[in-house]
């Protein structure tokens, strides 16, 4: 038998049988402060039930939730990742992918096959490695000026202004740039502040930046260099992580750890406690782990790699940590299992309904380890005293097709300057707006 005979039949088995597991619970069961966890499902494969990147047929939009409705902001972009609003209300996208020479955690064929299924995703495309402005002075929803704001960036992702400097995470350092308020383009070129985990493996390539209320820190997410530190743990120093970064002095500390691959950054508007958005752990069973969003505690452990969920321990991890475990923190509410939820935003503006005030947005960018899927949808969480108050609701849904395709996944999370919701669809490639139904 011819060897790629071989091959082609050894993957069309791996796949035939990661088919096989299904969620015995809705997803919903996975949502709230005390999702259902169920008993570990054991394999020698992972679930893999992808949904292939197809793109929005001509004039189709996502669907809006009740007494809402959605358009195009921006189309046309290149795999559009993150987004922030700058103080004259101007909007970046980072236009990014994961760096070329990043290995991943996985070799040999199961390596082979994630990289397969990630360019079925749409994630397979090369970084446009550029951040993009787009200026809509009189609000109405179409964007007057459309301009190449930064170019020849790593892979960036999360983005913050202090001052007249504007950081940028590039997937291996934070950098900085001189910032005048109304500028179109930055033509000079980037100061590195500090170092981030990279490599060559880079799991999770992505990194987010959020500055402290009076701008002396920043606070840098970093994500694990595997699912459950199968590559060594000696390859996840500062990883899984939330770092701060003194800027002034260029300098970095572990703020909080155990945190697979957070994402979203956002300051509570009332409290001033930083939350986070966090992917959790895959390949064992459809119904775990629940992605979770929870506040940051300085010094705090949320489990990653030896428990989830609090001291619900991973079996896989060996050897174990009982006393790291002890002293894992439960998160705040759970966003359901392989949901990938993102972008993360509290609500101040006036241009939606009432009852969106003070509570969280959150982008849920869609599952590949589940089976049906999850996510694939923006969803909003109630917010009273600090705290997550109810069930979470669905703001945009749609992304999938009937018969199981993606034509856009959301990701990122911004408010342009009239308190509208944008949204950054990476296979969609556009940015979608939400305003209150007319």
């Amino acid at each position: 038998m011819r060897a790629d005979r071989y091959v082609f039949i050894l993957v069309g088995t791996v796949f035939l049988s990661a088919c096989a597991e299904q969620a015995k619970l809705p997803v919903e069961a996975g949502i709230g402060q005390n999702p259902k966890l169920p008993s570990p499902v054991k394999g020698l494969i992972p679930t893999v039930n992808i949904a292939p990147a197809e793109g929005w047929p001509d004039g189709a939009v996502p669907k809006a939730g009740s007494g809402l409705t959605v358009t195009a902001f921006a189309s046309g972009l290149d795999h559009p990742r993150w987004l922030y609003t700058l103080p004259n209300g101007d909007v970046l996208v980072a236009e990014s992918n994961r760096p070329a020479d990043a290995e991943g955690a996985r070799s040999g064929i199961a390596g082979w096959i994630m990289k397969k299924v990630m360019k079925r995703a749409g994630a397979g495309v090369p970084s446009a490695n550029r951040i993009t402005l787009l200026r809509d002075a009189d609000g109405d929803g179409k964007p007057e000026v459309r301009t190449a704001f930064l170019e020849g960036l790593n892979s960036p992702f999360g983005m913050a202004l202090v001052g007249d400097t504007l950081y940028v995470a590039n997937t291996d350092a934070l950098v900085r740039f001189p910032y005048k308020s109304g500028a179109t383009q930055i033509r000079e070129a980037g100061v590195k502040v500090v170092d981030l985990p990279a490599g060559r493996i880079n799991h999770h390539w992505t990194k987010n930046v959020i500055a402290s209320r009076d701008g002396s820190r920043l606070y840098v997410t970093v994500g694990s260099n595997s699912n459950v530190g199968e590559v060594g743990m000696e390859n996840e120093v500062n990883r899984a992580a939330i770092l701060e970064v003194d800027p002034a002095k260029g300098t970095s500390r572990l703020f909080a750890s155990g945190l697979r691959n957070p994402n979203g950054l956002a300051w509570h508007p009332e409290t001033g406690a930083l939350w986070t958005t966090v992917n959790e752990r895959d390949e064992i069973g459809s119904d775990l782990v629940p992605d979770y969003m929870t506040t940051v505690k300085d010094g705090g452990f949320y489990g990653w790699p030896y428990s989830y969920f609090g001291q619900n321990v991973d079996e896989r991890i060996k050897p174990p940590r009982p006393d790291l475990v002890a002293s894992a923190i439960v998160p705040d509410y759970a966003l359901g299992a392989h949901t990938a939820s993102f972008g993360i935003l509290f609500y101040e503006g006036k241009q939606l309904p009432q009852q969106y005030g003070g509570g969280a947005f959150v982008a849920q960018h869609g599952s590949w380890n589940r089976r049906p899927h999850s996510g694939y949808k923006v969803i909003f969480v109630p917010f009273k005293e600090g705290k997550p108050s109810g069930p979470a609701t669905d703001v945009l849904t749609g992304f999938l097709s009937e018969d199981g395709k993606a034509l856009g996944r959301p990701i990122g999370i911004a408010t342009d300057r009239t308190g509208a919701l944008l949204v950054s669809d990476d296979v969609g490639n556009v940015v979608w707006r939400v305003t209150a139904a007319r």
